[in-house]
């Protein structure tokens, strides 16, 4: 009779899969080969059985055919267990094959959904690009609608307006606040007569730069740089490009230009362009035209701003000098150039000549311009600050109570005692305490 061998219990745990199914392979065909052993040496006993004719050697053969029958029948029930484990292997094999397959699914899932998102992140930086180009032509389209619209103005323009000339270019160089703080205080306004100085120098400012002034002062006003400074500099590359660099205009635009970077406090770069100004002026208006008074001017602002007085008194002195020596020294403008050259000793301590520059504008605007013009009045408040300054406080309350006065008699038209200053009524108020 055959023998089976089984593996040892406690390696049963260390056997892979793979050594499970061949064992269980081995031990099906041991027991198919039992089984057919087992049923032919059944067949033999039945076969002897009926040849025996004791009853006794048959009993005993038929005992031993029913144990060989019950070791059939385990044999049988081994090899049905062996089945359905051979079964249960192929269904486990089948589950891993669809597990691999469901893996390699998930993967390429995943390599899907990263392509998806570098395909999305990919699209988001076009929009975004796209997004740019159309807020940079929108800018493009605003600027070429102002260069039309100055197109449209330079062709609207009448002769009468050209002959204003001047009177636009002082405003071009002169646009700086007037400022009277005692610790950052710059210069006031200058607007000189351009009259004058047409007829002195002969050079009018195009009304093409006119109209590009006003659009870039409404711009700056509105605190829109981003738009106000590409139209200067697109504008003076043009006027660069058809009249060269040495040109009265290119000048007028650099002008413009440094107000707007005055505007932004950047001082730096707005002194830059107007040095630059400068010299192109002096080359070709001449150094006494009061275009390069008016520059100079602008200069000593900024270096006022900036707290440079020693740097900007010298550029005052020679604005000053230009503007007696074409407009006449009892000239309006003279006395505003005059306001400006104080301010700038006040801040430097030199009151002797503050009082002295404030006085001769002070005549020159009275006899001018009539004892009721604002710049009367503004410039012996300056005066009266000065005189405080310097702690003469009678002379400062005289000052005071003039223009006290004279706006009292411009509102109510006299001083009587039913329509008194408001001095007197303080003055009245304080006897009255004593």
């Amino acid at each position: 009779m055959s023998t089976m061998v089984y593996p040892r219990e406690e390696k049963l745990d260390k056997l892979s899969q793979e050594e499970i199914i061949s064992n269980t392979k081995l031990v099906m065909q041991g027991l198919e080969a039992l089984k057919n052993e087992h049923n032919s040496i059944l067949h033999s006993l039945l076969e002897t059985i009926k040849c025996l004719k004791k009853d006794e050697e048959a009993n005993l053969v038929h005992e031993k055919s029913n144990l060989l029958r019950k070791s059939v029948e385990m044999i049988e029930l081994g090899l049905g267990e062996a089945q359905v484990m051979m079964a249960l292997s192929n269904h486990l094999n089948a589950v891993e094959s669809e597990k691999q397959k469901l893996r390699a699914q998930v993967r390429r899932l995943c390599q899907e959904n990263q392509w998806l998102r570098d395909e999305l992140a990919n699209t988001q930086q076009k929009l975004q690009r796209s997004e740019q180009t159309v807020a940079q032509l929108e800018e493009e389209k605003k600027h070429l609608e102002f260069m039309n619209q100055l197109k449209k103005y330079d062709e609207d323009v009448s002769p009468s307006e050209e002959k204003e000339g001047d009177s636009a270019k002082d405003s071009l160089d002169d646009l700086f606040p007037n400022e009277e703080e005692e610790h950052g205080p710059g210069l006031p306004h200058q607007h000189s007569s351009a009259v004058a100085a047409a007829q002195q120098g002969g050079y009018e400012i195009p009304a093409r730069l006119r109209t590009l002034h006003n659009l870039v002062i409404q711009y700056a006003s509105q605190g829109r740089y981003e738009v106000a400074v590409p139209l200067c500099k697109q504008a003076l590359e043009d006027l660069e490009k058809t009249s060269g660099h040495d040109h009265p205009d290119v000048a007028t635009m650099l002008n413009i230009l440094a107000l707007v970077y005055r505007d932004q406090n950047k001082y730096k770069e707005a002194a830059h362009l107007l040095n630059d100004a400068l010299s192109i002026r002096e080359k070709t208006l001449g150094k006494d035209h009061p275009a390069v008074a008016a520059t100079l001017n602008n200069l000593a602002v900024l270096y006022g701003k900036r707290g440079k007085y020693k740097e900007a008194e010298p550029l005052c002195k020679r604005a000053l000098e230009i503007r007696e020596k074409v407009l006449g020294k009892d000239h309006p403008d003279v006395a505003k150039q005059l306001n400006n050259l104080a301010l700038l000793c006040q801040n430097q301590g030199k009151y002797d000549e503050v009082e002295y520059y404030y006085c001769r504008a002070l005549e020159i605007y009275e006899s001018c311009l009539g004892p009721d013009d604002p710049n009367v009045a503004k410039t012996k408040n300056n005066l009266a600050s000065c005189y405080l300054k310097q702690g003469k406080y009678k002379d400062a309350e005289v000052l005071y109570k003039e223009i006290l006065t004279r706006a009292h008699v411009k509102e109510f038209g006299s001083v009587d005692d039913e329509h008194k200053p408001i001095w007197m009524h303080a003055e009245e108020r304080e006897e009255m305490s004593k």
